[in-house]
């Protein structure tokens, strides 16, 4: 049978790939060694949030498979696969159940953390606006939902290996050339997501990242002076 060289992954959601898997590695170290480091865990987390937030805009307003509605999976299409019936481009049932399940708890991650306190000298960007207590279970909810993260990451290297190794389809070089080899005629290329869509798409990205990081919050007053010491 015939193949042929398709576009599948747009430049915009291979740079959110690699920049996600970079920030999220950077984050749980800085996040894991304290310190002095969880202010630039603070800022990698801001950073996710707007990646994230363009995601979500580019799922709308990307090309063909990036977008929501093409690759996220019913029901049908669910059986389908574990049948070995599915035939399509992009992520596959399970993969597109992975990928949301990724955005959902880093969805989580990022807010909780945007909330949160270390209860020494770090409080994050919104943490005024809830009170202590919500801002302390937020925290520890967060600090565990890392190792939900660490787990989903962990079943998607899983799944890579497994389909290069036994399916001898390597979904990794894709995601890098944007390009991936098909039968012919089984797929078109992707098209759509142009200037205009990643333009919106980074404005939003951007407003997002500038809120999180407090941008809408009035700033804190300065200190009051010091009082002197009375001369005797």
């Amino acid at each position: 049978m015939n193949k042929k060289l398709i576009r599948v992954w747009d430049l915009p959601t291979r740079l959110f790939h690699w920049l996600l898997l970079a920030l999220v590695v950077g984050a749980f170290v800085t996040g894991l060694l304290g310190g002095n480091l969880i202010v630039w865990h603070g800022r990698l987390g801001i950073a996710i949030t707007g990646l994230l937030a363009f995601r979500l805009v580019w799922g709308v307003a990307g090309s063909t498979y990036a977008r929501f509605a093409t690759f996220v999976p019913g029901p049908a299409r669910i059986s389908a696969y574990l049948r070995g019936q599915w035939q399509g481009v992009g992520h596959n049932p399970l993969g597109a159940l992975s990928v949301l399940a990724l955005l959902l708890v880093l969805l989580f991650q990022v807010v909780s953390g945007l909330l949160s306190n270390d209860d020494i000298a770090f409080t994050a960007p919104l943490y005024s606006l809830v009170s202590k207590d919500t801002s302390d279970w937020l925290t520890g909810l967060h600090r565990q939902n890392m190792w939900v993260i660490v787990a989903l990451v962990v079943v998607h290297v899983a799944a890579i290996l497994f389909y290069a190794r036994v399916k001898k389809d390597n979904l990794v070089k894709p995601m890098i050339t944007g390009v991936k080899e098909v039968s012919e005629g089984a797929a078109r290329p992707a098209s759509g997501g142009g200037a205009l869509a990643f333009m919106v798409a980074a404005a939003v990205a951007g407003c997002v990242a500038w809120a999180s990081a407090g941008g809408l919050l009035a700033p804190s007053p300065p200190p009051p002076p010091a009082q002197e010491a009375p001369a005797w």
